[in-house]
């Protein structure tokens, strides 16, 4: 698996989490509200801030048919015409220079998704570091090859996709020489259920792939994102929001600010666990071996007296003999007088 690299993080199982802020429309059409979400996600240490390249034109047609009208009673977007809706959440492009020149001065990576092929030549102009295929395009395989051929590194939502959808987007971007591909398991309804997200999926992507794997997550909460590192995600991506209730297209499911610094810091405590297959205590833990139980005497004992479970038991510290050796002992008798609360040790025996 060739080693990632974006900006100055590398994605591995041996890195800590990289964590994405996805602004997608919450700046709800204030390019200062765009400037306050990225002050927020550099102070929550998010890794990246993650923008949308799509203009309505280039994602659908300005039409009112049935087809054309989000009809599932349980989506948020319920009612709504696709182009109407997508004005309302695209980021302008005029912002992106910008957005691009603020980030970073404050430090932190920002890269897009790309909606259709003009967005990546707007990219390109902008030195991404990497790209982001949304679930939705990832059938798109001229925007695919396109990404691909820039070099730069992919990573590739998988909400809805089948293998064979999988497959066919990965065979196209390495068929331009691209291996860069990380691929993050998904769940595209939204808000995403625990019960809908399938972790387990994640060591199989890897196994059937070669790539790195890692969560887009639309659940509440950082629970999933937690245990979606512990299957070994090692890239997590979350919508956030400065507040919930200052509305927007993604706003329902989207973390607040100090919901993300909590991801971040969960989600690498949640990493850091995962450590090696070990056996018999950590080193940290040798020193909590002496509160483990062994043998004591229990009661005062004389000189010839009989090993009996009125004077000697499996009590705390473990100074003593171990309490495998019990039955060996009761019955023995001791060479010595031997005062309540000694340790008990062979030597005591015979």
């Amino acid at each position: 698996m060739q080693t990632i690299k974006i900006g100055k993080h590398f994605i591995g199982s041996n890195y800590p989490p990289f964590v994405i802020a996805e602004m997608s429309g919450n700046h709800n059409q204030s390019l200062e509200r765009a400037f306050q979400l990225v002050d927020a996600a550099v102070a929550a240490g998010a890794h990246a801030l993650k923008l949308q390249t799509a203009s309505p034109d280039g994602m659908t047609l300005n039409v009112g048919s049935p087809d054309f009208v989000i009809s599932d009673p349980d989506s948020l977007w319920y009612g709504k015409n696709l182009y109407s809706l997508y004005q309302e959440a695209v980021t302008p492009w005029e912002w992106h220079a910008q957005l691009f020149d603020y980030c970073q001065v404050h430090g932190i990576i920002v890269f897009s998704s790309p909606f259709e092929l003009k967005a990546v030549d707007l990219l390109e102009d902008l030195d991404a570091p990497c790209y982001k295929i949304a679930s939705f395009e990832l059938v798109d395989l001229q925007l695919v090859q396109r990404v691909a051929q820039t070099g730069k590194p992919m990573i590739m939502s998988t909400g809805m996709a089948s293998l064979s959808d999988i497959e066919l987007a990965v065979t196209t971007a390495r068929n331009e020489g691209n291996d860069q591909i990380i691929l993050l398991k998904c769940t595209s309804t939204y808000p995403a259920t625990p019960e809908d997200s399938n972790l387990i999926t994640i060591p199989h992507l890897r196994a059937a792939f070669g790539t790195e794997i890692g969560l887009s997550d639309h659940t509440m909460g950082v629970g999933v994102s937690c245990a979606a590192v512990a299957f070994g995600a090692t890239v997590i991506e979350k919508h956030f929001t400065l507040c919930r209730d200052d509305g927007g297209v993604d706003a329902a499911f989207s973390l607040e600010p100090h919901e993300l610094k909590q991801l971040v810091i969960e989600t690498e405590s949640a990493w850091q666990s995962r450590g090696t297959v070990r056996y018999g205590g950590s080193d940290r833990e040798q020193t909590s071996l002496k509160y483990r139980r062994s043998i004591y005497v229990s009661n005062d004992i004389a000189e010839g007296e009989v090993l009996t479970h009125h004077n000697i038991r499996v009590v705390r510290p473990g100074y003593g003999l171990h309490p495998k050796f019990l039955d060996m002992v009761l019955g023995r008798r001791v060479n010595r007088n031997i005062k309540k609360g000694t340790a008990m040790t062979w030597e005591f025996i015979g």
